[in-house]
């Protein structure tokens, strides 16, 4: 079981590195290139639709994951009462956040693409990417005070 659980703990990990790296990259690269007229409406369209399809799948597979190594390390009572049971709860919180603002972001950015306009849906997605990659930078704070 112990081998199994740390598969569970390395997919975990990577994939939500990978979930949040994305994300951030979206935000802090693409975004602002897409928002000054560097990048055009189909490879814009392109990339935004890889994004969501991939958060999607991180988002069930850190689910997954996650609800596993949660119900082997905790009951309901050390969910609700210890620090480490209420930061798992906070970290849900953050994912579920991070999640909502990438959809929301995508939606509003391809609303904008499908009527062939990049800078002014980039600028308006733009918001809403910042904060889904400041929730991905919490989530990793919070995993580091849970490890740690």
């Amino acid at each position: 079981m112990a081998l199994i659980d740390t598969a569970l703990a390395t997919t975990h990990l990577v994939v939500g590195a990978l979930w949040v790296g994305s994300v951030v990259f979206f935000a802090v690269v693409v975004l602002p290139a897409a928002r000054g007229g560097a990048l055009n409406a189909g490879p814009l369209d392109s990339m935004a639709g890889s994004l969501t399809r991939g958060s999607r799948v991180a988002a069930v597979v850190m689910f997954l994951t996650g609800g596993h190594l949660t119900g082997t390390r905790y009951t309901f009572e050390t969910l609700a009462s210890t620090t480490n049971g209420n930061l798992v709860l906070v970290m849900l919180a953050l994912w579920l956040g991070l999640t909502a603002l990438v959809e929301v972001g995508s939606s509003r950015l391809r609303d904008g693409l499908d009527r062939k306009k990049v800078r002014e849906p980039a600028a308006n997605a733009l918001g809403l990417f910042r904060g889904a990659a400041v929730a991905g930078a919490l989530v990793f704070l919070t995993a580091g005070a849970i490890v740690g």
